[in-house]
């Protein structure tokens, strides 16, 4: 079982109460190498556990939490600050629908950055203001005055005034809009969105799904549930962990066809509302964690602070980690493994007077994950004798200033490849089927908090957790080569 996320969110992280039940979900198990006899199933250990919701939400809001600190404007530290300017209205909001004031803040976080003049590059008939309504949900649902063609003239108006630097004229601008656009008009947006949440809520005799309709839409998010489940009510965990395109698939295929963050929205909103926990109680931890995920393109470096795993310094200290048993090489056999290996993998060892094989290993725990991706992109896929190319894996630091002096994606900084945590695949894939596997065990391992990924020009940079552990057995089912 995997161990229990020790973040702050886990003890905040509880259900948004409603009328769910715990559904039993039946073991899965790891697809086997094909054409092999002499291998055991390994029951998969990141199958959803109905006894283990809380952790599997608050690995979920962590590994979806990255966007928010690198896309908020001005920051996630400066957007938690407008938000929560908001919070007396925020409450006297979420006390008349009902609902929980946190996650309506998050609400707020996560669609308008806490700026009451958002609207969306759609434009006025899409997403505006504070909790980013759409002109027919507010006219046709919600009982909001919106007069388009007004709005879009006081906005033209807005603009102008603002080019010349008339602030008080912009203001008055700003108060008249929002006459004649209620989404314009923080309290009543903010009433409006209570509204559709209350809503929601007696549909679906659940809170938190309540929330999930919120960008998902009601009819979408009920479609969803009846592929999962009939008449079940279960927790949106469940729906989300347990649907996949080899489990519930007809529900996945609803959660993929909507193509936008619907089926993650949940845990972006858990995200949000630690960010704001934060904010309020401790800021020197958000300040903290903001360096963390904004220090790369991915949030690794929350997942392996500098300092908290060895960082192999040269190739003795390499060399010194294959003797005892911290590095494991790849697998020799693509056709059982999955995964194949990039010829030029290590090509400038002999610049160091070393041998490319030095180069070609995982910790365990990060080769253990790269099998597991391997054999369900095979099977997600339907071709058992696909392969992922690895092409690059260890280093040590002398070897990672040397590829940094020919290779722009390449750092003299921090790396991961460093500590044997990060692997890098090739983009080039043997069918669409394989490209839309991989990314689906991406985004999958991802919201377990298990990976952090990123895509760069010629291959999909991945970052291990240590708590990838917990799929170590698969090693057992490799031939793997000898330390070099």
């Amino acid at each position: 079982m995997l161990a229990v996320l020790l973040l702050a969110a886990a003890a905040g992280a509880g259900a948004l109460g409603g009328g769910e039940e715990s559904v039993p979900v039946p073991p899965a198990y790891v697809p086997t190498p094909p054409g092999t006899t002499d291998v055991e199933p390994v029951e998969d250990p990141l199958t959803y556990d109905p006894d283990r919701r809380e952790d599997f939400e608050a690995r979920a809001a962590a590994g979806n939490a990255h966007v928010l600190y690198a896309r908020s404007p001005g920051g996630a530290m400066a957007t938690a600050a407008r938000v929560a300017a908001w919070r007396d209205r925020v409450e006297a909001a979420a006390g008349e629908a009902d609902i929980d004031p946190d996650m309506l803040e998050a609400l707020v976080f996560l669609e308008s950055a806490g700026r009451e003049d958002a609207v969306t590059p759609v434009g006025l008939e899409g997403a505006v203001g504070l909790t980013q309504i759409l002109a027919e949900t507010a006219t046709n649902l919600l009982g909001m005055r919106v007069d388009l063609e007004a709005s879009a003239r006081y906005r033209q108006r807005i603009a102008r005034a603002f080019r010349r630097g008339q602030a008080g004229r912009v203001r008055e601008l700003r108060a008249a809009r929002a006459r004649v656009d209620e989404r314009f008009d923080p309290v009543k947006a903010l009433a409006g969105a209570g509204r559709y949440l209350r809503m929601g809520k007696e549909k679906f005799d659940s809170e938190e799904l309540a929330f999930v309709s919120y960008h998902m839409g009601m009819g979408n998010l009920e479609g969803v549930l009846a592929a999962y489940g009939g008449d079940e009510r279960v927790p949106y965990a469940q729906v989300y962990f347990d649907s996949s395109p080899l489990r519930h698939a007809p529900a996945h295929r609803r959660l993929a066809a909507l193509g936008d963050d619907s089926s993650n929205y949940l845990w972006k909103l858990h995200a949000a509302r630690e960010i704001m926990r934060l904010h309020r109680e401790d800021p020197e931890a958000l300040a903290r964690r903001q360096a963390l995920q904004t220090a790369k393109n991915s949030a690794e470096e929350v997942l392996h602070p500098l300092g908290s795993v060895p960082v192999f310094a040269d190739p003795g200290a390499l060399r010194e980690a294959w003797d005892a048993g911290t590095l494991l090489a790849l697998p020799v056999d693509p056709v059982r493994s999955g995964l194949r290996v990039d010829r030029r993998m290590g090509e400038l060892a002999r610049r160091l007077e070393q041998s490319p094989p030095l180069y070609r290993g995982l910790r365990p725990e990060a080769l253990a994950l790269a099998l597991y991706v391997a054999a369900q992109v095979r099977a997600i896929a339907g071709d058992p004798g696909s392969s992922l190319t690895l092409t690059s894996t260890v280093r040590d630091q002398r070897y990672q200033d040397r590829l940094a002096g020919r290779n722009p994606e390449a750092t003299h900084n921090y790396s991961l490849h460093t500590t044997g945590y990060a692997f890098d695949v090739l983009r080039r894939y043997s069918s669409r089927e394989q490209a839309v596997a991989f990314q689906f065990m991406l985004d999958r391992l991802q919201s377990l908090n298990l990976i952090a990924w990123v895509r760069e020009p010629a291959a999909i940079h991945v970052t291990v957790s240590r708590e990838a552990e917990v799929l170590r057995p698969l090693l057992e089912a490799q031939v793997l080569s000898a330390a070099p």
